[in-house]
Parts: C-alpha cells; sequence; structure tokens
C-alpha cells in the first residue's frame, strides 16, 4: 500500500511540474497585434433592447509571447458597450497575454438608450494599449427609437396578465387603450406581451378597433403577440384593419433586427383572433380587414378561431404574405376566412390548416412550404373533426372549402391532406390549381376524397407540374412565378373582379391569367 500511495505522489508531483510553466515569458506588446476586421458593426438595435453578441479575434502573429498592458473602451465606464475579453467581462482590462502565433476573442454586446445619446447612430472603440504602441478597432451601431407597450407590474412585482372571458389567465399581456388603437408610421411599435383589443364594460355600441396604417411596422418580443377578442356581454367586439398599400406594406415580425434574425422561425407567438360560446352559440370577432402585410418569423402567423355567421367572414384578407413561422402560417379553427392574393412559405408544419370544418374561400393564393428540415403535415390540410387524447371524434361541419386558381405545392410529395368524418358537411372545390400530389406509394389510390375525375369536387386542376418560383429558399422567399410555370394563363376568368383585375403586386392580370398570387415574369 505504502508503494502505491508513493507511486499516486510521484504523479501528481509530476502533472504539477509539468504544467508550472517556468519558460514562460512574454514581451510587451509594440503595437502589431492584427485585427479580424478594423470596425465591428453591430446592426440595428432598438433603444433598450440588448443586441446579439459580436465576435473580434485579436491576433499575435510573432513567434513571442506578447503581453498588452491595457484593453479598454474609448468611452470608459460611460460606453453603453460592454465587453469580454478572453473569458473576463468587464470595461477594461490589463496585462492580457497572447501566447506567440496564438489569439484570444473579444465578445461585444450594447444596450443604449437613445434618450442618452445625440445621435441614432452610436461610436465608440476598443483601445489596445496607449501611446505609440496604441491600435483601435472603431465599434458602431445604429439605434433606432421605438413606441414600447407592455403590461405593468403590480404593487409585488407580478407582470399583469390578462382576463379572458372573465377568467384570470397566466398570459402575459395588457389591453390597449383607447389613445394607442392606431399605430401609425412614424415610429416602429414593440409589443412585450400579449396586446389585446377589447375592454371590459357593457357597452355594445362602443366597439374596440386596432387600426394599423400603411407603412407601420409591428414587432413582437419572445412570447408576444396579438389577442383580437370577440364579441360578447364580458367584452366589446375586438377587429384589427391592417391598411397597407402596395408601396407602403405593414411589417410584422420580431424585436431583433440583426441580420441573422431576418428570417429566422418561432422569434414570437401568434396573433389570434378569438371566439367565445355563449350557450350553443359560437361568438367571434369580426370586422378584421388586413391589407398588404408582411408576417413573418413567428410560432403561428395567424390564428382565427370560430364564426358567428355563415355569409360573413371572421377574416377578409389579400394581398399579404406569410414566412419562416415554426409551426403554421394560417390556423384556422371552424371559422370563416376570405383571402385573395396571398403567399405563405416556409413552416415547419402548414401553410393553410382548416380544423372542425368552417367557410374558407381562397383565390389566387400561393400556398408552399419549403421548409429546410422534415415535416410531417402538408401544406394545406382540412378536416371536419376534432378527435380528444381518448380517440373520439366530435365532428363539424365544413361548409365550404373553395381554393380557386391557386398554386399548392412544396417540398413533400403529398402537399393537400382532406379528412373527414362522415357525421358532419364535408364541401370542398378546388378550381384550376397547381397541386402538388405526387402518391408515390399509390397510398390514396382508392379514397374517393381524392378522385380528382369528380367534377364536383375537382375541376380544371393540374397536378405535379413546374411551378417555376424564383427562390423558395427560407432566406429568400421569392415565390414569383416565372414564364416556365405551367399555371401560365391557366386561372379561370371571372369577368373582372378585384382579385382577378390585379396580382398581389398591383400589376393588371393578363386574360387568361396565370396561378398564383403573382402574374408570370422572365427571370434574368
Amino acid at each position: 500500500m505504502f508503494r502505491n500511495i508513493t507511486f499516486f505522489l510521484m504523479v501528481v508531483l509530476g502533472i504539477s511540474l509539468a504544467s508550472c510553466r517556468m519558460d514562460f515569458s512574454t514581451e510587451l506588446s509594440q503595437g502589431q497585434l492584427e485585427f479580424s476586421k478594423d470596425t465591428v458593426y453591430l446592426d440595428t438595435v432598438f433603444t433598450n433592447i440588448g443586441s446579439s453578441t459580436y465576435r473580434l479575434k485579436v491576433y499575435n502573429r510573432s513567434k513571442k509571447a506578447i503581453t498588452i498592458p491595457s484593453i479598454k473602451l474609448g468611452r470608459g465606464n460611460n460606453s453603453g458597450y460592454r465587453l469580454n475579453v478572453d473569458g473576463l467581462a468587464g470595461k477594461s482590462f490589463e496585462n492580457i497575454d497572447i501566447l506567440a502565433q496564438d489569439s484570444i476573442f473579444v465578445f461585444i454586446e450594447t444596450t443604449e438608450n437613445i434618450d442618452s445619446i445625440p445621435s441614432p447612430i452610436y461610436i465608440d472603440e476598443i483601445l489596445f494599449d496607449t501611446g505609440i504602441n496604441e491600435q483601435k478597432v472603431n465599434l458602431v451601431t445604429l439605434v433606432q427609437d421605438a413606441i414600447f407597450l407592455y403590461p405593468n407590474k403590480n404593487e409585488n412585482g407580478f407582470i399583469e396578465t390578462l382576463m379572458l372571458d372573465s377568467i384570470q389567465t397566466e398570459i402575459k399581456g395588457f389591453y390597449i387603450e383607447d389613445s394607442l388603437l392606431t399605430f401609425t408610421n412614424e415610429k416602429p411599435y414593440v409589443i412585450y406581451g400579449y396586446a389585446a383589443v377589447g375592454t371590459y364594460n357593457n357597452d355594445p355600441n362602443n366597439p374596440k378597433t386596432l387600426t394599423i396604417q400603411p407603412g407601420a411596422k409591428v414587432h413582437f418580443h419572445a412570447n408576444s403577440g396579438l389577442i383580437i377578442n370577440p364579441f360578447s356581454s364580458l367584452h366589446i367586439n375586438g377587429s384589427l384593419n391592417i391598411e397597407g398599400q402596395p408601396e407602403t406594406e405593414v411589417t410584422i415580425q420580431g424585436d431583433r433586427l440583426e441580420p441573422y434574425f431576418e428570417n429566422t422561425a418561432g422569434q414570437w407567438g401568434v396573433i389570434w383572433f378569438r371566439s367565445t360560446t355563449k350557450g350553443n352559440q359560437i361568438i367571434s370577432s369580426k370586422n378584421n380587414i388586413i391589407n398588404y402585410a408582411t408576417i413573418k418569423n413567428g410560432s403561428v402567423g395567424l390564428l382565427v378561431d370560430g364564426y358567428t355567421d355563415e355569409n360573413t367572414p371572421v377574416l377578409e384578407i389579400k394581398n399579404s404574405q406569410f414566412y419562416n413561422h415554426s409551426v403554421y402560417g394560417l390556423y384556422a379553427i371552424h371559422s370563416n376566412i376570405k383571402g385573395m392574393n396571398l403567399v405563405f412559405n416556409n413552416f415547419g408544419s402548414s401553410a393553410f390548416v382548416g380544423l372542425q370544418g368552417g367557410v374558407y374561400d381562397f383565390t389566387h393564393c400561393t400556398f408552399a412550404n419549403y421548409w429546410s428540415g422534415t415535416r410531417s403535415f402538408p401544406t394545406v390540410y382540412l378536416n371536419n373533426f376534432y378527435k380528444d387524447k381518448n380517440e373520439i371524434y366530435y365532428p363539424f361541419n365544413l361548409n365550404k372549402a373553395d381554393f380557386t386558381n391557386c398554386i399548392i405545392y412544396g417540398s413533400n410529395n403529398i402537399e393537400m391532406k382532406l379528412e373527414k368524418v362522415d357525421a358532419g358537411n364535408f364541401n370542398y372545390l378546388f378550381t384550376n390549381n397547381l397541386i402538388r400530389f405526387n402518391d408515390v406509394g399509390n397510398n390514396y389510390t382508392n379514397n374517393p376524397l381524392y378522385n380528382f375525375n369528380d367534377a364536383t369536387h375537382f375541376v380544371g386542376n393540374l397536378f405535379n407540374q413546374n411551378p417555376d418560383f424564383k427562390n423558395e429558399f427560407v432566406n429568400v422567399n421569392k415565390m414569383w412565378v416565372g414564364n416556365n410555370s405551367a399555371g401560365i394563363g391557366k386561372a379561370v376568368w371571372s369577368n373582372g373582379t378585384e382579385l382577378i383585375q390585379s396580382d398581389i403586386l398591383g400589376k393588371t392580370r393578363p386574360n387568361p391569367a396565370d396561378l398564383g398570387a403573382y402574374n408570370s415574369v422572365i427571370f434574368e
């Protein structure tokens, strides 16, 4: 046993001696550092919102180890920037070593209040050493002002939560005050938590409408979104009116402005058009209109829940685009939606889902899904039932699901799926669409829902032919169609209705028109 203890101590001593670098010595830096960049641009941030972390690499190209006497921010402790130098956090550092022909990392972040700076372009510098050996790297950030909307905190420091249908929920959010119910294009709006449209009183003659004017920009923080409340004895009817124009569309996305987040899905929650029940009656939101909006990078773009009147849409939406949502683009539950000139692409599950029946009418829409990962749901999915956890089916009525002059396509073989139970209505009609439905395994051959020769459900459709998109990848989303598209001149013409006359860009459609939201163009 003594022999083992002696051996163990010798090993420990050997390791200790080996780790003591008695031969390690440095020379002072002589101003010959090299950097991965001479200016670090931290991209645009909103005032008082922290930036991403940016990286600077500092190289010692010499054959000797060096010591940098000081590394500091030019504005000192008053700087809006923060550094982490080789694992140490702060704003100034002393005696930082770099081995011969080695390097260190400097990580940079910022949070700045636009009210405390004279210009929205905020500049500082990192100073390496002093005097004749001083070297510097510039730091530049554009700080953008915004209007911030967020829930209050109570006297105990807890964040305000929403009451919905007389039930106090755990949803962190607030009701938008009347004075803020018009979003202009003067400044972006940044929303924390769920902003709700509606109020609590019993005055049915005082509806609340959130109006978003042309060119406005709305940014949601993580776990945030918008709730449009239904009409009931507890809620004044909440409505949404987005008034975008061809050259001044409304943009709705997350609150991270750095290029990395430009096309990153799942940054915020959902825009939810709620419904409630009164006895056996479903009461929905109403008078919702969206025109020329781009809604991107959330979990679900729009959730539209329920309808009150079969003849009156809960939502009329046209000339709008949905991109890069981690789950769904447009998710409807027994609702009533009319859509025209819509473009969808890149979702973790589906572009459009209509569950538990409803009423749907889509014309000249491009439903696409080229999600970069795997997905089990098709681009478009319809059913007329609800299935609980015990596998019990509850039927609903799909009273109408009309798709006319649309493109329904994507990276999967089957991009349109229909499921029904016989106890509920299942009325659907696909007219002059280009659809990807490549049944390579013949799994749907004997399913009557997919009898494409049945003129009561399918008229004039094209299958598995090239839509010729410009660039469908997630970081591009250019869903224009080229002159090789199979859908050129294949649209049914209905003699001059608004939606037929012009495409999503406001350009006059030819007669016969092209399928999808865009007129075809010749790609350069």
